[in-house]
């Protein structure tokens, strides 16, 4: 189970990882800025937990900043340790319909807290912000699927030769 659990993390790590440079690609290539979301998010939650990030203005910001990158982060990451210890579940189905099961559910976890935070309304996102939402999604679901599968397969050669030897 603790072996299930890392191999979890590591692609939640990876699809992070993809998330997050599909993301930084749209910026430059759109020359859009990054979203406040993240940040506007964990200021509400901790508002909300009664513990206000501190600082001047400047500095909680900077504080906010850094939180909302390690909320998806951590999102990621967990997502991907889920998927860890439900291995026989998704090893049952192929690569890329895990992809998009585990992209969906990443969005899910994501768009959903912040929608019932008020931060944003899906209901009035235009198709260019789907798009936003839904390839780096899409690029966390299917390179977290694949480095799982691909660590899997390569735990059972590892346990295969340790048998044989």
């Amino acid at each position: 189970m603790f072996g299930a659990l890392i191999r979890g993390m590591v692609a939640g790590a990876a699809g992070t990882t993809a998330l997050n440079a599909t993301t930084y690609l749209d910026m430059a290539l759109r020359a859009r800025p990054s979203s406040e979301t993240p940040k506007q998010a964990v200021d509400a939650i901790a508002n909300q937990l009664g513990r206000p990030v501190p600082g001047d203005e400047a500095q909680k910001d900077n504080r906010l900043e850094g939180l909302g990158a390690l909320s998806g982060i951590a999102t990621g990451v967990g997502i991907g340790a889920v998927a860890g210890l439900f291995g026989p579940v998704w090893q049952r189905l192929p690569t890329l319909m895990s992809g998009a099961l585990l992209g969906g559910l990443a969005a899910v976890a994501t768009d959903v807290p912040m929608a019932r935070l008020g931060i944003t309304d899906p209901s009035k996102w235009s198709a260019q912000d789907w798009l936003s939402d839904a390839v780096p999604h899409a690029a966390y679901g299917v390179t977290a699927a694949w480095t799982l599968a691909a660590l899997r397969q390569r735990g059972r050669a590892f346990a295969h030769s340790a048998e044989t030897a």
